[in-house]
């Protein structure tokens, strides 16, 4: 991954439901299993700011289409 995420393996997040949501209301959490990323975890707000930001992308490419 190109950022630099806090990380739980998969076990530690079953383990530690609570510490891995209370974390990722605060940021993006990595789930690696084996050692490999396997999930991001964000807050329910930055998954609505990222759909928001689709939307409106796909909007433009729309509106520039129609041009």
């Amino acid at each position: 991954m190109g950022l630099k995420l806090k990380s739980f393996s998969a076990k530690e997040a079953k383990d530690e439901f609570g510490r891995l949501l209370d974390t990722a209301r605060q940021e993006p959490v990595e789930i690696k299993k084996n050692g490999r990323s396997v999930a991001v975890l964000v807050s329910a707000e930055e998954y609505e700011r990222l759909e928001a930001m689709e939307d409106a992308w796909w909007a433009k490419q729309a509106e520039e289409a129609l041009k």
